[in-house]
Formats: C-alpha cells, sequence, structure tokens
C-alpha cells in the first residue's frame, strides 16, 4: 500500500495503471475510519483492479467550526485498517493541496439540497461537491463508492457527477450497524456511555415504524417517531422526514411512490447522529 500527498504524484502512480487498462475504484472517506469504511473498501478491493482511498478532511462541508475542530483524526489507526482491506494507494493530502486557491463554485441542485440535511447544514452539499468533484478529477475511477447512510449526500452525488458529466459510476452501499442497530459512524466515538446506551433507540423506533405504516400515513409516523425518540434520555430530533427516493421530497399518502425513505438527523447529547431507513 502507498500513501501519497499530492495530486501530481498520485496522478503518476496511477498512469501506468490507467494505460494497462486496469479498472479503477475510489473510496473518499475523511479518516477516523471503521467498520462502515471497510464493508466500502472491500466492495472496492472486489470489484475493481486498483483501489484508492482518500483521507481528507474537507473544510467547505461544516458549516460549524467546532464540528470541524472536533472531527476525529486518527490516520496511523486509518491506514493500518485499510492495509489489512487490500487498499492499493491512500490518497491523503493537505487543505492547500486541495484548495490552493478557494473555490468559489456554486452548484444547483434544485430542491435536493434544499430538504433534510440542507435545510440544517446550509453551504454543506455545495462543499461535498467541491471536494468529490476535485478528488474524482484527481483519481478519475471507473467505480466510487459511498454508503447509503447518506442518504441525501448519494443523491447529490449522482446529480453532480450527472451535472458534469463525468465518466464514473457511483455505487451506493448499504448501511453497516453496530450488534444493537446504532448506524456505525465516526462520531460514534464521541457519545458518552450514557448516550451510546441510549443511540441505539433511533434505529429501534425507525424499525418500528414500518410496522405501522399500514395504520398511520406519512404524516402520523413523522410525528410517531419525532415524539418517541424525543422521549429517550439524551435524544433530540432534529428533524425526520418520509420523502421520496429520488426527489426527497415529502410524501404525503404511501401511493406517491414507488421509492419511500425516512430520514432523520438526531442529537445525542453534542453529537448529531443521522439514520434512514426504507418503507418502500
Amino acid at each position: 500500500m502507498k500513501i501519497i500527498h499530492t495530486i501530481t504524484d498520485l496522478k503518476k502512480l496511477l498512469q501506468p495503471h490507467r494505460q494497462k487498462g486496469k479498472t479503477i475504484g475510489f473510496v473518499p472517506t475523511m479518516g477516523a475510519l471503521h467498520e462502515g469504511h471497510a464493508t466500502l473498501v472491500r466492495r472496492c478491493v472486489e470489484e475493481n483492479e486498483l483501489c484508492v482511498v482518500s483521507i481528507f478532511v474537507n473544510p467547505t462541508q461544516f458549516n460549524n467550526q467546532e464540528d470541524l475542530r472536533l472531527y476525529p483524526r486518527t490516520p496511523e489507526k486509518d491506514y493500518a485498517l485499510l492495509e489489512r482491506t487490500g487498499v492499493d494507494i491512500v490518497f491523503a493530502p493537505s487543505v492547500e493541496e486541495m484548495y490552493p486557491e478557494s473555490d468559489t463554485r456554486i452548484f444547483d441542485f434544485g430542491l435536493l439540497d434544499k430538504v433534510m440535511e440542507g435545510a440544517f447544514r446550509p453551504g454543506h452539499f455545495n462543499g461535498v461537491a467541491q471536494v468529490v468533484s476535485k478528488l474524482f478529477t484527481s483519481v478519475e475511477p471507473h467505480k466510487a463508492y459511498f454508503g447509503e447512510k447518506d442518504f441525501q449526500q448519494l443523491a447529490i452525488v449522482r446529480e453532480m457527477v450527472k451535472q458534469l458529466a463525468l465518466p464514473v459510476e457511483i455505487v451506493g452501499v448499504p448501511i453497516v450497524r453496530e450488534q444493537d442497530g446504532l448506524a456505525m459512524s465516526s462520531r460514534n466515538q464521541r457519545l458518552s456511555v450514557s448516550q451510546r446506551e441510549h443511540a441505539p433507540e433511533i434505529y429501534r423506533v425507525l424499525r418500528e415504524s414500518t410496522l405501522l405504516t399500514g395504520e398511520q400515513s406519512p404524516d402520523q409516523l413523522v410525528r410517531f417517531v419525532t415524539g418517541t425518540i424525543n422521549n429517550v434520555p439524551d435524544l433530540h430530533v432534529e428533524y425526520f422526514g418520509i420523502v421520496d427516493g429520488d426527489s426527497l421530497q415529502p410524501v404525503s399518502t404511501w401511493q406517491d411512490s414507488e421509492s419511500i425513505i425516512g430520514a432523520i438527523a438526531v442529537y445525542c447529547g453534542d453529537v448529531r447522529l443521522i439514520d434512514n431507513i426504507r418503507y418502500r
């Protein structure tokens, strides 16, 4: 496994493989890796002749500077995990390498980035699109892998690829969970013992809600999920939406779409956790 820090060295290293026609898979990460990331990486290794993983905490997607400061950084642990999973190249650039000058591009995602995460984190998805497009230009992968836990991000990346006509296939990988159901996240490291005990209630309530679709409308279910989770110590729902799986716009009835997702953000103490569940 080779660790590269500059775009020039990355392109130089990839060029001979590209000339031989090897398939290149890519997993962009912000480090603090866990089994969820390892699942993405293993899928990438299985489906491509070369696997590239980036580790870069992207400042332009944090609208909360304290969140950026507190984001866990564990490079040596990350490198060890990636070596075990068969990664060929790790791209770990500095902020100066990725942003030698300010990226002033503004993407227009229509309504995709105006709801859910976008409503509470203004500018977040524009920052995601900036960095992912830069990474795609640097790596030029055939396939790129993203976790479905960040469901809205996956939709944004697919739209960005379409708008920029980038020749990369976006692969969504199902959520990886702890044994008690909590969606794996780098932020879980920040939970106290008490918070960690209560956090799995998020997924338990989401699963319970899937059993109620025959008797409750989407609006009623939103109230049920929100109220039930808010009654759990340490937990406070920032938003819960039941939306069309493609447009991410709210649905009024279960017949409104063939793909319906429930997406949620919950504060567990001061740690913000997201999750989602498919209704149909």
